[in-house]
């Protein structure tokens, strides 16, 4: 009985479509359209194609190349999941109609059959358009979580010398570990004396926090250059005070205006303002800080 039913569903295959495509309306379109430019002409083609891709499944009995080949190319497009589901839902309850109002084929005793039937045709396809999504999210996701990393602890070289980390956001182990790494590695690739480590947009300095900033700070001084704190502000203080943290081995400053005059002393420079030029070091830190 199921190759006949599957001969009859393929025999009749340009009406099971046009009520398919009946049934996936413009209201379809509408919400495809909020996350993807679509036109009438698209939206209609690939509607006729999907059908197609799934008869195409139906008839060699489950191979996946052209549904791969499809899905993929949905994905570049930025096609949301959701109108490959629902397109299959949609796929599945107009099949079954179809079948059940066959009267002259399809007897009462047949309807359990034909449900189960219907079913092992679409769960593998939207198993397999599950999988092809998820992986495509898996990977976009790994790409956004690289380059996030490499944003979070940039080592900027100021002058020679003088290179600062400016920290935003919350330090947690894995990411205390990437500053450590990048402050050693930048420190050696700069020739770096002095590394200002900017905590201004750190919003919460606790005990574990201060930990890893005072084992990088000590990373730091064991390859030969001094690490100066900077952007500790007044309830950072009073927090840093309250848990006992010491920071007495390593110099703090306030802003990193106080920290860049400080690198310069500690390298045997200082600033002197000659016609105002002081202003236009307080613009590039300002630019420094922002970054």
């Amino acid at each position: 009985m199921n190759k006949k039913l599957q001969g009859l569903v393929l025999k009749n295959s340009d009406e099971i479509i046009r009520l398919w495509l009946r049934k996936v309306d413009q209201n379809h379109k509408k919400k495809l359209g909020q996350v993807a430019e679509v036109s009438d002409e698209l939206f209609e083609g690939t509607n006729r194609e999907f059908a197609n891709v799934i008869f195409s499944m139906v008839e060699n009995k489950g191979s996946t190349e052209e549904l791969k080949t499809f899905s993929e190319r949905l994905i570049q497009l930025g096609w949301p999941l959701s109108y490959l589901t629902d397109g299959m839902q949609v796929f599945r309850n107009v099949t079954v109609d179809y079948l059940l109002n066959q009267t002259e084929i399809v007897t009462k005793e047949d309807c359990i059959e034909v449900l189960h039937m219907v079913d092992d045709w679409i769960d593998p396809i939207i198993h397999h358009l599950v999988n092809e999504y998820s992986g495509n999210w898996e990977n976009i996701v790994s790409l956004q979580k690289v380059a996030l990393q490499e944003l979070s602890a940039p080592l900027i070289p100021v002058v020679q010398g003088i290179t600062i980390m400016p920290l935003i956001g919350t330090i947690d182990t894995e990411r205390a570990k990437l500053i450590m790494e990048n402050l050693l590695h930048g420190v050696t690739k700069h020739n770096a004396e002095v590394v200002l480590m900017d905590i201004t947009g750190v919003p919460v300095v606790d005990t574990m926090v201060a930990h890893h900033i005072i084992q990088a700070a000590e990373a730091v001084r064991l390859i030969g250059a001094t690490c100066i704190l900077v952007g500790i502000r007044p309830e950072i203080a009073q927090t840093i005070v309250n848990l006992g943290i010491n920071l007495e081995r390593f110099p703090t400053k306030s802003s990193l205006k106080k920290g860049f005059e400080a690198a310069l002393e500690l390298t045997g420079r200082r600033i002197i303002d000659m016609d105002g030029s002081g202003d236009k070091i307080e613009e590039l830190l300002e630019t420094l800080s922002k970054e």
